[in-house]
């Protein structure tokens, strides 16, 4: 697989792998944990270079499991962990990017992930109790340390981008963004682009739903987080059933998936995007990376974005609680 280069120079796989399915959030959790390992082992066989967890997925143990299926092939990997959480008996209870929590979460990360250093640590929310100049600050410190090499935010909005990155050079925006979330695109994307900053879309395949798997009859488990999303709702998915449709029908015209389209548009919008799609099989992994090879012509690109512009999606991508953590 090619790589992209990411801001400051990061260069990665041009379809990383989102890890946090691997541990929770979509429907019962994975039984065999070797099994995952040799799933993740066998990314790197694929291609993939570029691996992404967090503490909170779990919490903790995603990062216990990339870590030790990586650890043998540390030295040709990129790890991104994340922080931002207050983490209590198991369970997230609200944000805490206060300085010493980012200094200690770093350690706590740096053992579970069996690593001298973090190569990109994402600030997972912007907190608002805490000036983003002084998170900034925190991890310049890090990486002055050595114990991480780049700095990266998740879901921030514009402004903060632009003070953060005036305090530490940011590496990398973490955000949704696929053919049906298209929110980055009015401020976010240009202010990458002003700034040098790349992007790494996680749910690129939204959730799931554009890969054509799932439909109005789809019912999933009751753990699965997608119950709790308006946007998945049977009346939601019945309305956004038009857009995988005509995903549907321009792969079949190309001699590819849905999930391998959805993927090659966001691959075709900038060289600096660098989607993370998640998966628990290595044979889905394959199709996913297998997605740098479908070429999309400009009027391929322009038809689709014309399609979703004028279908537009029905429900939000997250509960009202969380979509308040969003764009800040």
């Amino acid at each position: 697989m090619h790589t992209r280069t990411l801001g400051q120079g990061l260069e990665v796989s041009a379809i990383g792998l989102g890890c946090m399915g691997m541990s929770q959030s979509y429907g019962p959790n994975p039984g065999d944990r070797d099994e995952m390992i040799q799933v993740l082992r066998s990314a790197v066989d694929l291609g993939v270079t570029f691996f992404d967890t967090a503490e909170v997925y779990g919490p903790y143990v995603n990062e216990e499991l990339v870590g030790e299926a990586l650890e043998p092939v540390r030295g040709r990997v990129v790890l991104a962990t994340k922080f931002g959480w207050d983490i209590h008996d198991g369970k997230s209870v609200g944000l805490n990017s206060r300085p010493e929590q980012i200094r200690a979460v770093a350690d706590e990360s740096l053992k579970r992930l069996r690593s001298d250093t973090i190569d990109l640590f994402y600030q997972h929310r912007v907190d608002p109790d805490v000036p983003i100049e002084d998170v900034a600050g925190t991890v310049g410190e890090l990486v002055a340390e050595g114990k991480v090499r780049h700095f990266g935010l998740s879901e921030a909005g514009a402004d903060t981008i632009r003070r953060a990155h005036a305090v530490f050079p940011v590496a990398a925006l973490q955000s949704e963004y696929s053919l049906w979330t298209r929110d980055p695109e009015a401020e976010v994307l240009p202010t990458l682009a002003e700034l040098g900053i790349g992007f790494v879309p996680f749910s690129p395949l939204g959730k799931g739903f554009l890969t054509g798997t799932v439909d109005t009859s789809t019912r999933f488990a009751e753990s699965d987080v997608r119950n709790s999303i308006p946007r998945f709702s049977e009346t939601n998915r019945a309305s956004n059933q038009a857009l995988v449709d005509q995903v549907a029908a321009l792969a079949e015209r190309k001699g590819a998936s849905p999930g391998q389209i959805a993927l090659a548009w966001l691959l075709a919008q900038q060289l600096w995007i660098v989607p993370i799609p998640g998966t628990r099989r290595t044979p889905r992994i394959a199709e996913n990376t297998g997605a740098t090879t479908v070429a999309m012509t400009a009027d391929e690109v322009a038809e689709l974005n014309a399609l979703a512009a004028r279908l537009g999606v029905s429900g939000d991508r997250y509960d009202e609680l969380h979509m308040g953590y969003v764009g800040r």
